[in-house]
């Protein structure tokens, strides 16, 4: 991995992205042992996290780690999640936080060298792309190791780096005795 103190970098996760491959590859992110494994190899300005929360409920199992991140470092994004009936009669939702990672990303832009990205989403290649043009370096962090890939090959190809989850994993995972709240289940983090 490329990365340096001097570099000027922020982090954006999609929230639903990394907690469903996370999940995938079997283990839960300490967020603050993730701060510290990238503050310090780089000059970190911001870390963004984008996540889609349900309001109908009176309690989601999301709250308490939205809570923990807006207190602990994070600029949390989020926004009301859709819920609606599909045509087979199934419950779903839909929350969608790709624009909102887009726009703050590229106002950024101008104030980085470096931008990581916590997704697999090929939505975000023209993303990638468009913030490279202003000379930021752009990494993405996701994985190849689960079936099927969580990453997209055209953004893999696109991005100047990418890092492989299970490879970085050790240095942010949860050890068993850490009690930070975290997602209940995949159903809790929306796409």
């Amino acid at each position: 991995m490329r990365f340096s103190t001097q570099e000027r970098t922020a982090l954006f996760i999609d929230g639903a992205n990394l907690y469903a491959a996370t999940r995938s590859l079997g283990f839960d992110i300490d967020y603050r042992r993730l701060l510290e494994y990238f503050g310090k190899k780089t000059n970190m300005l911001r870390a963004y996290y984008y996540s889609a929360l349900l309001e109908t409920e009176e309690y989601s199992p999301l709250k308490p780690l939205t809570d923990w991140l807006a207190y602990n470092g994070y600029s949390l994004v989020t926004k009301p999640a859709k819920e609606f009936t599909d045509a087979f009669g199934r419950r779903r939702v839909k929350g969608n936080m790709d624009i909102e990672l887009a726009i703050d990303m590229l106002e950024l832009a101008s104030n980085l060298d470096h931008a990581v990205l916590f997704s697999g989403d090929s939505d975000f290649r023209r993303l990638v792309e468009a913030v490279q043009r202003k000379g930021v370096r752009v990494s993405v962090v996701s994985t190849i190791k689960t079936s099927p890939p969580m990453i997209a090959d055209e953004l893999r190809r696109q991005a100047d780096q990418y890092i492989e989850l299970a490879d970085i994993a050790p240095e942010f995972t949860r050890r068993p005795s850490d009690s930070r709240p975290r997602p209940a289940s995949q159903d809790d983090e929306l796409a």
